[in-house]
C-alpha cells in the first residue's frame, strides 16, 4: 500500500505520522523487523508511507515518489499489522504550489537579510507571460523596481528577427543580447522546455532577485578575442555570460539548467593553433555582491563554469560574495564549479560527474580555492573517472602566493572520504560560521537527490 500524506499531527511529530517513531535519517537502513508493519518516508508534513518489514533503505529509490524534493528526509515506523493513517476528506484535490511565488529557502545565503521573495507581491497587473524578445525586455523595463513575475515559454532568441537579427559584432551583441533583471523580480520559465538563447542575464545594482526554470543556452561571442600572452601559448578569451550577478543583494538561482548544446566546444573551428573559444561563464558573481543561493541547478558541457569574485585586485570584496552553491548537478564541467576568490561561500550537497578523459571537456579540476576564498564544504559527491586524491578536485587556479582556506566534511570522491585535511594542503581557517542550518542529506544519497531534482521541469508555473 502506497498513500502520499499530509499530517496535521503534533509539531514534535511533524516529520512523521503521529504514533510513529523515528528509524533512519534519508540515505541510511531503516529496520522495521520481520512483522508487516507500516513505515513513512517524509519530512514537514508529507510523507510516502508503505506497508513493509524487514530492512528498508530510507530513499526516494526505495519509496518510489519524493515528498518533499531538495531537503533531507525521514523514516519512522508505524505499528506492526497497522494501516496507513487516512487522510482528511477533502472534496477537492489541493491546488499544485505556484513556484513563481515561492521564496528562496532559509537553508542558504539567499535566505538571509530578510530572504529573497523576487515578484512575489506582484499586483495581478504585473505578472506577464512572454515568449519573445520584444516581449521580454517591454516587461521588464514597465513596472522599474517594483514587484513583477515574468514568466517566459517557448524558445526566446535574443538574436531572433524579433529582436534586430543575428548580432553584427561585439558591441552589438553587448547591447541586444543583454536581459537586465531590476529588483524586487521574478523570471521563470514555464514548463520544461522554456530556452534562453543567445541572451546573457544581469543582475546588476538590484535586490531581492529570481531566477528558476529556464534552459540557458550558454552565448556564443561573435568576435573572441585571441591573446598571445595568455597562458604559455596564447588562448581565444570571449565574453558574455550566462547569469551575472554584479553588486546586487539576495538573488536566488534554482532549478535551471546552463549548457554550451548545441554548439560544444568541438563543434568550434581551430585557429592558432586553439579552439576558438566562444563561450564565457555560465554564471558569475561578483564586485561585493551578497545572499546569493544557486540550487537544483544543472551545469553541464562547458569549459570555465562559476566565478566568485572577479579579479585578485579586486579587494573591496573581502567581507562580501556570501554565496550559496546546494542541490546542482555539475555534468562534465572542465573547472571552476565554482572558483572563488575572497567569497564566504558554503558548498552542500552538490554531485560533480564526469571524467578526466573526456573527449570535449575533460576535468580539470572543480573547485577553485583562490585568493583569499573562505569556502565550508558539506557533503559534496565527486564521481570523477581518472580522480585518485584530493588535488584532483580542489586547486588553487591563480598564483601559488595568492591562496584561500577551505574546510570539508563528509564529501565524497568516488565513493570514498575525500580526506581534504590529509591529502590537500589548504588552510582550515576560515574564519566565519554558517548563518544557517542547512538541510543536509547523507552523502550517499546526494547523487540520485541530485539526479532527481535538478534542472527544468520540476516546478509548477500556471
Amino acid at each position: 500500500m502506497v498513500a502520499l500524506l499530509s499530517s496535521s499531527g503534533a509539531a514534535q511529530a511533524a516529520d512523521w505520522p503521529a504514533g510513529y517513531s523515528k528509524c533512519a535519517d534519508e540515505g541510511n537502513t531503516c529496520k522495521a523487523g520481520s512483522s508487516a508493519r507500516v513505515v513513512s518516508f517524509g519530512i514537514k508534513d508529507r510523507f510516502v508511507v508503505q506497508t513493509r518489514s524487514g530492512d528498508i533503505a530510507c530513499t526516494v529509490a526505495s519509496f518510489g515518489s519524493d515528498p518533499y524534493p531538495g531537503l533531507a528526509k525521514k523514516c519512522a515506523v508505524g505499528p506492526i499489522g497497522g494501516a496507513a493513517p487516512t487522510p482528511a476528506p477533502d472534496p477537492e484535490p489541493a491546488p499544485a504550489a505556484d513556484a513563481s511565488k515561492e521564496a528562496a529557502p532559509a537553508g542558504g545565503w539567499a535566505g538571509s537579510n530578510g530572504g529573497t521573495t523576487g515578484g512575489a507581491a506582484a499586483a495581478a497587473t504585473a505578472i506577464y507571460k512572454v515568449n519573445t524578445p520584444s516581449q521580454l525586455l517591454a516587461a521588464l523595463k514597465a513596472q522599474g523596481s517594483n514587484a513583477k513575475i515574468i514568466k517566459l515559454y517557448g524558445t526566446i532568441d535574443m538574436a531572433s528577427a524579433d529582436n534586430g537579427g543575428p548580432f553584427t559584432g561585439t558591441s552589438d551583441q553587448s547591447l541586444r543580447s543583454k536581459v537586465k533583471v531590476g529588483s524586487n523580480s521574478t523570471l521563470i520559465g514555464m514548463g520544461s522546455d522554456t530556452r534562453l538563447v543567445n541572451g546573457s542575464i544581469s543582475i546588476s545594482d538590484a535586490q531581492n532577485v529570481i531566477v528558476r526554470n529556464l534552459n540557458i543556452v550558454n552565448p556564443c561571442d561573435v568576435n573572441p578575442v585571441w591573446d598571445p600572452n595568455d597562458g604559455s601559448s596564447g588562448n581565444w578569451n570571449s565574453e558574455f555570460d550566462s547569469v551575472v550577478i554584479s553588486n546586487s543583494k539576495n538573488v536566488w538561482v534554482d532549478h535551471n539548467v546552463f549548457t554550451d548544446a548545441p554548439l560544444t566546444d568541438d563543434k568550434l573551428p581551430i585557429s592558432n593553433g586553439k579552439v576558438k573559444q566562444c563561450h564565457d561563464g555560465a554564471l558569475d558573481v561578483k564586485n561585493g555582491s551578497d545572499y546569493v543561493t544557486v540550487s537544483n541547478n544543472r551545469f553541464e558541457l562547458h569549459q570555465k563554469n562559476n566565478l566568485v569574485g572577479s579579479s585578485d585586485s579586486t579587494t573591496s570584496d573581502d567581507g562580501h560574495l556570501t554565496v550559496t552553491f546546494n542541490n546542482n548537478h555539475f555534468l562534465h564541467v572542465a573547472e571552476r564549479a565554482p572558483r572563488v576568490r575572497f567569497g564566504k561561500v558554503h558548498l552542500y550537497n552538490n554531485y560533480f560527474e564526469g571524467s578526466r578523459s573526456h573527449a570535449v571537456y575533460p576535468h580539470h579540476y572543480s573547485v577553485g580555492v583562490a585568493y583569499k576564498a573562505k569556502i565550508i564544504s558539506q557533503n559534496n559527491a565527486f564521481d570523477i573517472a581518472g580522480a585518485t586524491s584530493c588535488t584532483n578536485i580542489l586547486t588553487n587556479p591563480g598564483s601559488s602566493s595568492k591562496t584561500g582556506a577551505i574546510t570539508d566534511a563528509g564529501s565524497l570522491l568516488n565513493g570514498t572520504a575525500l580526506d581534504l585535511a590529509g591529502k590537500c594542503s589548504f588552510s582550515a581557517s576560515v574564519g566565519w560560521t554558517l548563518p544557517y542550518t542547512p538541510a543536509l542529506l547523507a552523502t550517499s544519497a546526494v547523487r540520485q537527490s541530485v539526479l532527481s531534482n535538478a534542472g527544468t521541469g520540476k516546478l509548477t508555473v500556471p
